[in-house]
C-alpha cells in the first residue's frame, strides 16, 4: 500500500488537486521550478478518472483551433515529450496519421484541413491520393478516396508517462497523498487551508486539476464555478494483437463540429484500437459499456479494414472526457484568491499536459529558484511497448505471470513497491498490463490477487482481475 505520508509536512507553496495526466505534469513542472508541491488525489492511485481511458496518441496539433491556448499547449507538450522521453525510458512509435475521406463530403473538407495545419505551423501535412493510400495501407478499404497525411503523429504509453512525471517530481521533493478528497477550504488572504479526507493541509496556491470534478471543486472552494462539466463517454474496442499488422498509420476521420470521430490505430502495446464514441451523459463516475454501440464500432472497423472481420476482439473499455460547456480549455487564474483552474481538458490532454504545465507556471506569480538541470534525477520507467525489449526477455525475471501480455513476476513485484506503488487494481494493470490481454485475467487473476494481497488499498478477491480496460 502506498505510504507517502510517513514524514508529513502540511504546508506547501502549491497544492495540485487531481492526479490525472495534467495533475502529474503540473506537479513535475512546479517542483522542477523550485516550488514545494503536494498532489492531492481522492482515489487510491493516479489516473483513476478521465486519464485512464484515451487513444494514446501524441498529436502535432495540426487540427487544433489556430491561435488557441490548446494549440500552444499541445505543441509545447509535444516538443517537451520528444525532448525528455528517452531520459525517462518512455516509448515512442512514429506511425504518422492520415485523415481519410470516405465520401465526397469528406473530400470537400480535406483542403481546409491542410490549410489549417499549415496555419498551425505543421508544414509537412499534405494531400495524398487513392493510389498513395493504397501503397501505404494495403489492407485499408478501397472506399478511401483521398487523405491528408500527417507524418509527425506518434503512439505513446498513456500510463507510464504521467507516472514518470510524478516520480521525477517526487525524487525532487514533491509529495503525493491518496484517498485525500478535498472536502472544504478557506483562504485567509495569503494562504489556503484545505480540509481533506486525509487531514488538513495548507498552501499558498491551489491549482485545480480535478478533471471531471473541476467545476465541483471550484464551487466548493470559491463559492461558484466559472464553467460546467458535461461528461462525454467514449467507448473503445481492442482487437487482438494479430490485427496490428493490418494497419501502419493512425487513421483519422474527417471531424465534425461535435467530435473528431472514430479513430483506427495500433497501440504501443501491439493491439489495434477502434474508438472513441462521443456520448453525452450526466454520470461522472460510471462509463458503462453498451453492446449495440460496441458492435457499431466493430462494424465500422471492418468496413474500413475488411480483414478485421476474421479478427477477435480481446477487450473493450470506456472512459469519460471532462468536456465543458465550451470547446476550449478552461484555464484561468484568480489572482486575489491564489487559485488557478485547469478545466475542460478533453481528448488532447495527454499530448498537451507538459505544455499545460508550462503555461500555468507562466501564469503563476510565485518566486522560486529552478532546480539546476544537472541535479535532476530521471526515473527509468519499465517498458511495456511491444516494439521494444520487454522484461521477460531479460534474465532473472522470475516466472511469467500473465502469458497474454508476457508480464513477469519481477514486473509485478516492482509495481507493488517503491514511493509510488500501485494503489489499486487499475494502477497495477496500468503499470504492468497484467490481466489486460486476451483472457482478461481469467488465467492469471488468482496469482495476481495473491501477489498483491498485502499491497493494494482495496485487495482483489481471489481470482478476480476484471476491470474495464
Amino acid at each position: 500500500m502506498n505510504d507517502l505520508n510517513a514524514k508529513r509536512d502540511d504546508s506547501f507553496d502549491v497544492v495540485v488537486v487531481g492526479g490525472g495526466v495534467v495533475g502529474c505534469a503540473m506537479v513535475r513542472r512546479f517542483t522542477l521550478e523550485g516550488a514545494k508541491v503536494l498532489l492531492l488525489e481522492k482515489s487510491p492511485d493516479i489516473l483513476s478518472g478521465a486519464s485512464k481511458g484515451n487513444s494514446a496518441i501524441l498529436h502535432t496539433g495540426f487540427d487544433a483551433p489556430t491561435g488557441s491556448v490548446e494549440l500552444a499547449c499541445m505543441q509545447a507538450g509535444y516538443r517537451e515529450y520528444l525532448e525528455i522521453h528517452h531520459k525517462l525510458n518512455l516509448p515512442l512509435l512514429k506511425t504518422g496519421a492520415m485523415v481519410v475521406a470516405w465520401n465526397e463530403d469528406d473530400l470537400s473538407k480535406l483542403e481546409s484541413i491542410v490549410q489549417q495545419a499549415h496555419s498551425n505551423g505543421v508544414d509537412d501535412v499534405k494531400l495524398i491520393d487513392r493510389l498513395n493510400i493504397r501503397s501505404r495501407e494495403p489492407y485499408l478499404s478501397t472506399q478511401a478516396i483521398a487523405a491528408v497525411e500527417v507524418p509527425g503523429e506518434y503512439l505513446i504509453d498513456p500510463w507510464s508517462a504521467p507516472l514518470g512525471y510524478l516520480l521525477q517530481a517526487m525524487m525532487a521533493g514533491a509529495q503525493a497523498r491518496f484517498n485525500a478528497e478535498v472536502l472544504n477550504g478557506n483562504f485567509d488572504g495569503s494562504q489556503w487551508t484545505l480540509e481533506t479526507s486525509a487531514g488538513t493541509v495548507r498552501a499558498t496556491t491551489v491549482i485545480n486539476c480535478a478533471g471531471l470534478y473541476g467545476d465541483t471543486l471550484e464551487e466548493r472552494l470559491l463559492g461558484e464555478a466559472s464553467f460546467s462539466i458535461h461528461p462525454r463517454k467514449g467507448q473503445f474496442v481492442v482487437f487482438d494483437k494479430a490485427a496490428s499488422k493490418l494497419l501502419n498509420a493512425i487513421v483519422l476521420p474527417v471531424p465534425n463540429e461535435r467530435t473528431k470521430g472514430i479513430v483506427l490505430t495500433r497501440t504501443i502495446f501491439g493491439n489495434l484500437l477502434v474508438g472513441p464514441t462521443a456520448e453525452e451523459q450526466d454520470d461522472r463516475v460510471h462509463a458503462d459499456l453498451e453492446g449495440d454501440t460496441l458492435q457499431q464500432l466493430i462494424d465500422a472497423a471492418v468496413d474500413r479494414i475488411p480483414a478485421l472481420a476474421n479478427m477477435p476482439v480481446t477487450a473493450t473499455y470506456a472512459g469519460l472526457r471532462p468536456a465543458s460547456d465550451k470547446k476550449e480549455y478552461r484555464i484561468r487564474r484568480v489572482a486575489e484568491r491564489n487559485w488557478i483552474t485547469v478545466g475542460g481538458i478533453r481528448s488532447t490532454g495527454l499530448t498537451a499536459s507538459l505544455g499545460i504545465a508550462q503555461h500555468v507556471f507562466s501564469l503563476y506569480q510565485g518566486q522560486h529558484t529552478a532546480l539546476p538541470a544537472d541535479s535532476l534525477r530521471w526515473p527509468v520507467m519499465p517498458n511495456l511497448a511491444e516494439h521494444l525489449p520487454r522484461d521477460y526477455q531479460q534474465p532473472g525475471h522470475g516466472e511469467i505471470v500473465c502469458h497474454c501480455e508476457m508480464v513477469t513476476q519481477r514486473e509485478i513485484e516492482k509495481a507493488l513497491q517503491g514511493p509510488l506503488a500501485a494503489g489499486d487494481l487499475g494502477g497495477l494493470k496500468r503499470r504492468t498490463r497484467a490481466c489486460m490481454g486476451r483472457c482478461q485475467g481469467f488465467y492469471c487473476g488468482a496469482q495476481v490477487a495473491e501477489m498483491s494481497s498485502s499491497h493494494l488499498a482495496v485487495p482483489l478477491a481471489t481470482g478476480v482481475c476484471h476491470e474495464n480496460h
